[in-house]
C-alpha cells in the first residue's frame, strides 16, 4: 500500500481505540502533552476522555516538499499548558511515528528540561515500519509506511480566498 486515506469517522474511531488502549494498560498518568501539530487532535481528544488539562509542544520537521519531506527537526522551547508542570508519569502523544527522530529526540529534549518527570509513554495512532522508534500505544502498525493522507490536510492548501469562494457556492446550493 503507498498510500492510506482516513476519513473523519475512522480518524476519531483510532483515536477512542488508543485511548481505550491506554486505559486497559493499566498506565495513570500524570500529565498528557501533544506534539503539534499533527498531534493536536489526538491529544485534545484523549485529555477529554480523561479529563485532564492538555499540555501542547510544538515540534516540525515535515515543511520541505510541501509537507512531504522529513527536513531539520525543530522542538519549541516552551510547552502551553494549565494545572501545572509536566510532572510523575507523562503520557506523550501524536499522531504516528513514521522515521522515530521526532519522538526520540523530543523525550531527550523533556527528560533534560523536567526533572520532575519519572516516566514517559507515548501513544500514537500509526506506527510505521520504518521506525527506529517503537511507541508504547498505537493502534495500527502500518508493515508498508504508506504515506497516510489524514482528514484534515485539506486545509494544507486551501487559502482563505479558495475557502470564501466554496463556502459562497455551498450557500448558493451548488
Amino acid at each position: 500500500m503507498k498510500d492510506l486515506h482516513v476519513g473523519w469517522d475512522e480518524y476519531h474511531r483510532l483515536i477512542e481505540q488508543l485511548a481505550l488502549q491506554v486505559y486497559e494498560s493499566g498506565y495513570r498518568f500524570d500529565s498528557i502533552l501533544c506534539l503539534a501539530r499533527g498531534g493536536l487532535r489526538v491529544g485534545d481528544v484523549i485529555s477529554r476522555i480523561y479529563d485532564m488539562p492538555l499540555g501542547i509542544l510544538a515540534a516540525s520537521s515535515y515543511r520541505e516538499a510541501a509537507g512531504t519531506r522529513q527536513g531539520r527537526l525543530d522542538i519549541a522551547e516552551f510547552i502551553t499548558m494549565t494545572g501545572g508542570g509536566l510532572h510523575g508519569k507523562l503520557l506523550l502523544v501524536d499522531d504516528l511515528v513514521d522515521s522515530g527522530v521526532t519522538l526520540t529526540r523530543v523525550i531527550e529534549h523533556l527528560k533534560q528540561r523536567f526533572a520532575a518527570l519519572s516516566e514517559v509513554r507515548t501513544a500514537v495512532l500509526w506506527y510505521k515500519a520504518v521506525s527506529t522508534f517503537k511507541p508504547d500505544y498505537y493502534v495500527q502498525y502500518l508493515p508498508t509506511s504508506p504515506w497516510i493522507h489524514q482528514p484534515f490536510e485539506e486545509y494544507d492548501s486551501l487559502r482563505p480566498h479558495q475557502l470564501a469562494a466554496r463556502l459562497r457556492s455551498r450557500a448558493r446550493g451548488e
